[in-house]
């Protein structure tokens, strides 16, 4: 009978956590979907985050040491494209359209942005 009380203890923190969390995700915050890809521009990675300048630093860091992402594996980290927004949720349902669409879609959209595909880290830190 000891696992009860342990139980409901445990069901009603994960509820709290879980209020928590959505409270957290929408305090005013800006989030951003981007695209980043390796050296020669072969491969593309599509994300989202709320600190695009962690987030860049964490796909560099994994591309040089663990590799453990699609993003560190390919040596994805020079930022191409990003968009911001003042909703979690239409970030999320940004990033789920866009890793919907087949390469030359995400190409176009890139190349109106930025028609030279210049690497826009610098200009975000």
């Amino acid at each position: 009978m000891t696992s009860v009380p342990f139980l409901s203890f445990r069901n009603k923190m994960q509820s709290i956590d879980c209020e928590i969390y959505f409270l957290l995700l929408t305090m005013s915050q800006t989030y951003y979907v981007y695209m980043v890809t390796n050296a020669n521009k072969t491969t593309l990675y599509i994300g989202m985050t709320n600190n695009l300048q962690i987030r860049l630093s964490q796909h560099y860091t994994d591309s040089q040491k663990a590799k453990r992402s699609f993003a560190g594996k390919y040596n994805c980290y020079f930022l191409v494209f990003y968009e911001s927004f003042e909703n979690v949720l239409d970030a999320i349902r940004r990033e789920k359209e866009l890793k919907k669409w087949r390469r030359a879609k995400k190409e176009q959209l890139i190349q109106e942005v930025n028609p030279d595909w210049d690497f826009l880290n610098d200009s975000v830190f």
